[in-house]
């Protein structure tokens, strides 16, 4: 990208002197050996050894705005607009995103900020911010995140479009065993059985539904709240030929009637929408939509901090991926479960198999760039790369996590479980998903 001369009319070496001092103090000694390159082309190099990543400035406004007090968002900001470009190891760039101006001192900070000020008054930047929209009832904020292109997804997804964890039983699996292992290792803890009636709550392209019906036999049901999700399910169910054990309905998961009329539920991926103050009444619905004794798998993530707000992370995703996201502590979601009538028997932790799940889907993203931005805007790639490789980082350093918990409704007498769990874990021959025409 070439760097558009109208967004800055500052001058001259003062200028690039300026923006030198404020980058040496921002970045120091860097996580990384790194190059930032500036719009008049002179490069500078910042710490030993060969450069992992470089960024390339375009012009002066992103560095003040990170100078200032947005530190990384901002820089973030740059990059999904084009003002910066990153080049080389996106994931050690990521690194800077909690070493910026670290090691400076409050003296040095307002030095770093009266340059700012003074580079910021020389030049004419113009305000180019990422918009996000506001104040989204629950289906706009379904449709802000998934009712892009279903044609994006499937470049970067498995081919059964599954978007969450996978399930890696090898670090040598590909993203479409992993994801096939994963639907069936659902299955399995669910100990699904034919003739259940088995309910998939945030249900997304049909993935699980149809796997579980076409393996176990069992009548399903699912519930999304976005249009081209419903659509390409129901397409899928058709394809499959299942059309007579399988449905899919658009409906928001408190509407759903009735009372002990699910053997089965799963919700995957999908809690973390439901936002901290709504939890209890997600699982109040849950079990009451159970019969007793009856199976829930909560697979969800999970954060380490006590609270959801403040943090560089949180305020990312708020403003970019997930409007209406929040994510609570394991302890208290099970504790919510259990106070609302549920009986917590297994949980696991996928924290590493996540992490491997975003790497793979960054791959395959930034594999596809050209064919992306047919699909959605070159911003929206943008976004979609660095949101999923920030996340693959927060899974590695253990910030995030993510769980499936199984429990039951509660019931007296003998447990819905075996006493071992040797059926979940035992050699079993899984069909291969069978493909899938490629329409949008």
């Amino acid at each position: 990208m070439q760097p558009d001369e109208s967004l800055w009319s500052a001058s001259g070496e003062r200028d690039v002197r300026l923006a030198r001092e404020i980058l040496y103090a921002l970045v120091g000694e860097p996580p990384y050996p790194m190059t930032v390159q500036l719009w008049n082309g002179e490069v500078l190099r910042f710490g030993h050894g060969t450069p992992r990543f470089g960024l390339v400035v375009h012009h002066p406004s992103p560095l003040c705005d990170a100078a200032l007090g947005g530190g990384a968002l901002r820089l973030a900001d740059a990059y999904f607009r084009g003002d910066i470009d990153i080049l080389g190891d996106l994931y050690a760039a990521l690194s800077l995103k909690d070493h910026l101006g670290s090691s400076t001192t409050p003296l040095q900070r307002a030095g770093v900020m009266a340059k700012a000020l003074m580079l910021r008054l020389r030049g004419t930047p113009i305000d180019r911010g990422a918009k996000r929209p506001a104040g989204l009832a629950k289906d706009r904020t379904i449709a802000f995140h998934y009712d892009v292109s279903n044609a994006f997804y499937r470049l970067w997804l498995d081919r059964q479009m599954v978007y969450s964890c996978a399930y890696f039983q090898s670090p040598d699996d590909n993203l479409e065993q992993a994801q096939t292992a994963k639907l069936e290792h659902i299955c399995r803890k669910l100990r699904l059985q034919p003739g259940d009636r088995f309910l998939d709550i945030g249900c997304g392209w049909g993935a699980l539904l149809i796997h579980a019906a076409r393996e176990h036999g069992v009548r399903a049901h699912g519930i999304t709240l976005s249009h081209r999700q419903l659509e390409l399910a129901r397409q899928r169910i058709a394809e499959a030929g299942l059309q007579g054990r399988v449905t899919v309905e658009r409906m928001d998961y408190r509407d759903l009637p009735g009372e002990a009329c699910w053997d089965k539920i799963a919700s995957v991926g999908m809690f973390e929408h439901v936002g901290l103050r709504n939890l209890p009444r997600y699982f109040t619905i849950a079990q009451r939509l159970l019969v007793p004794g009856g199976l829930m798998l909560n697979h969800g993530i999970t954060q380490e901090e006590d609270v959801w707000d403040g943090t560089l992370s949180t305020r990312f995703i708020n403003r970019y991926v997930f409007p209406d996201g929040q994510l609570d502590r394991l302890n208290r979601v099970m504790a919510l479960m259990e106070a609302q009538g549920f009986e917590v028997w297994d949980v696991e932790g996928l924290r590493p198999h996540y992490a491997m799940t975003l790497r793979h889907w960054v791959r395959r993203l930034e594999a596809r760039h050209d064919e992306a931005v047919q699909h959605v805007s070159e911003m929206a790639y943008r976004v979609w790369r660095l949101y999923m490789a920030a996340s693959a980082l927060q899974f590695e350093q253990g910030e995030v996590g993510v769980y499936q918990v199984l429990a039951s409704r509660r019931a007296q007498g003998v447990s819905p479980l075996p006493l071992t769990r040797n059926d979940v874990y035992a050699p079993r021959a899984v069909t291969q998903p069978r493909p899938y025409r490629a329409t949008s």
